[in-house]
């Protein structure tokens, strides 16, 4: 039998080149040859033994382009068209994916987290689970479904143009928020404890078409903002997330942390808060990414910091582990 190679977590602290079996043809589903996978802060989890749902050995990888292998039965996708895979398999059947909601579906498992993901030379997913990328690059697919969290952060807190908006945590999913809060037309103000980051952030939003972005350094409005975005996924962070709301505003959670939140009351009641929890995203989201991206709304080159070969992955994805101060979105190219 021809075996497919893979690269493998096989406990925390260590990767390895595996191999497994290539995915047969079933019914429902399109195989994928993987041209490009994007690095995830849950990748590095998963290598440092931080996940707290993720069971060992692991193939990671859920950033993913590459070439369908057969045509999708409505006739969207054909063999040999580069698609971006949608990580997130769903049930179709429980409340959430009836009214709409699939990216918060009860039984969602996430590719190269609650099963083995991408980082092999093929996978095999539900067909509803692959969208065309035509117009992009394998590199630039790799790099949608980060994007599209923060998209669809954006879309579920409905700012308006000129609304000031504070986006907390200037790491690929702050930047990515900020980028589609800008493309709203909403005023952007970033905040982050690393000034390294900030600065990066704020040089990479500001590459978009248009947009001025302020830095937490800045002067802030008296009033507080009208919505705030908290993308640091850390407690003490969210916790205080509210004080920099203007009354009448929304808090966005799009970051996730272990552990419970504690907000005043008083200070919750006064405002008159929407509190949103914003989790994956949706088709409408994948899409709204990839027109930007044709259109040159998004600064592709200023995401992609670092890149490198699959076959040499085990040594590229140690390195990245250790150097991710440096690292905005990094990308190995399958060939």
């Amino acid at each position: 039998m021809t075996l497919m190679k893979t690269i493998l977590c096989e406990k925390p602290g260590t990767l390895s080149n595996g191999s497994a079996p290539f995915p047969t043809k079933k019914a429902g589903h399109i195989r994928v040859a993987i041209r490009a996978i994007g690095i995830c802060g849950t990748d590095y989890h998963i290598m440092e033994g931080l996940h707290p749902f993720l069971q060992y050995p692991r193939v990671m990888g859920h950033e993913l382009s590459g070439i369908a292998l057969d045509p999708s039965s409505n006739g969207e996708i054909a063999e040999g068209d580069l698609v971006v895979v949608n990580p997130y398999v769903t049930c179709g059947t429980c409340h959430a994916c009836r009214i709409g909601k699939p990216n918060c579906c009860m039984s969602i498992s996430v590719l190269g987290v609650h099963g083995d993901g991408g980082m092999c030379d093929q996978i095999s997913v539900p067909e509803g689970n692959l969208y065309p990328a035509t117009g992009l690059s394998a590199r630039d697919a790799a790099m949608v479904e980060f994007l599209a969290i923060g998209a669809h952060a954006v879309s579920r807190s409905h700012i308006q143009p000129g609304t000031k908006a504070l986006i907390v945590g200037a790491g690929p999913i702050g930047i990515g928020t900020a980028l589609f809060a800008s493309l709203t037309g909403a005023e952007i103000t970033l905040r982050d404890t690393s000034q390294q980051r900030l600065d990066r952030a704020c040089a990479i939003v500001t590459g978009s078409k248009g947009v001025l972005v302020n830095d937490a350094n800045a002067d802030l409005p008296e009033d507080g903002f009208e919505t705030v975005f908290d993308a640091t996924g850390n407690i003490n962070a969210m916790n205080v997330a509210i004080n920099d709301l203007a009354h009448g505003g929304t808090l966005v959670f799009v970051g996730v942390v272990k552990g419970e939140l504690r907000i005043d009351d008083p200070e919750f009641h006064k405002r008159e808060t929407t509190l949103m929890g914003s989790r994956n995203a949706l088709r409408a989201d994948f899409d709204k990414v990839m027109s930007h991206m044709r259109a040159g709304d998004v600064p592709v080159d200023l995401l992609n910091t670092h890149e490198g070969s699959f076959d040499n992955g085990v040594e590229q994805l140690t390195s990245w582990l250790h150097d991710r101060e440096e690292i905005v979105k990094a990308v190995l190219h399958v060939r």
